[in-house]
């Protein structure tokens, strides 16, 4: 592809839902890669934070995810500040329980729920790559990526997750495969990492004990609970030239908690 705008530059990474446990360590680890880093989260402290103590110039951006007019100005400041951006991981993600820490159930799941979940687990996503796919069709980069998050839930129907995270989850792998076929043509390919059980603050407020903690790894074939670095381990070869012929796949980090 002719008119490539990255070349001789730093390739710049955007990562949304920085500020969470996974999220900072894939913005570790796309800076040891190379990448100018820009994070991103709905909270200021945390994007902030995602990057202290990193060298090499790397930003951060507060905004929400789904608000079509905010994400939409980041872009558009990133783009015109910093060039290009090469590779966008969407990260940002949201599980929404009742007052007393429950799991709602279909039943009993306000529709105001239900919205807010779909927002930033899928809107936010979509939001995001349509930004991206209008610049990239407008400024072009080689060997763009685009990395969405499901997650295991979407694809056992459960754990403790919501049936609102269930559902938008599961939107975000159609959503994957959609982009992937409209890109391709871009040399961009775009592909989802379904993350299972990972000790993060978010798993933690699923499970009542750390006995409860323990039963989980002891149904994993692997025999731990996940890290944010598995995570981001994977996050980190998608990103990378090494993964150029693999698109529209979905790429599991669960220990083998989910075999077919």
């Amino acid at each position: 592809m002719a008119g490539h705008s990255d070349a001789g530059q730093r390739r710049i990474a955007l990562v949304t839902g920085a500020g969470g446990g996974i999220g900072t360590r894939i913005c570790h680890r796309l800076a040891g890669d190379g990448y100018r880093v820009v994070a991103c989260d709905l909270d200021a402290d945390r994007a902030a934070a995602a990057i202290r103590g990193l060298e090499g110039g790397h930003e951060w951006r507060a905004f929400d995810v789904s608000d079509e007019a905010r994400v939409e100005r980041a872009f558009d400041e990133i783009e015109a500040g910093l060039g290009p951006v090469a590779t966008v991981v969407s990260a940002a993600g949201l599980l929404l329980f009742q007052p007393d820490g429950q799991r709602p159930l279909i039943k009993s799941t306000p529709l105001d729920t239900w919205e807010r979940s779909f927002a930033v687990n899928a809107r936010g996503v979509f939001l995001c790559a349509r930004a991206y796919i209008r610049h990239r069709e407008s400024r072009p980069v080689r060997d763009g990526r685009f990395i969405t998050f499901s997650s295991v839930a979407a694809q056992l129907g459960g754990y403790r997750s919501s049936a609102s995270y269930i559902a938008a989850k599961s939107a975000v792998l159609g959503l994957t495969k959609a982009m992937a076929r409209e890109v391709s043509r871009m040399g961009i390919t775009v592909n989802s990492v379904s993350p299972g059980l990972i000790d993060t603050d978010m798993l933690r407020s699923t499970v009542g004990s750390s006995g409860a903690l323990r039963d989980a790894a002891e149904a994993i074939p692997l025999g731990r609970i996940g890290t944010p670095d598995d995570v981001a381990d994977a996050v980190g070869f998608l990103a990378s030239p090494r993964s150029g012929y693999i698109t529209g796949s979905v790429i599991d980090v669960n220990g083998g908690y989910r075999m077919q």
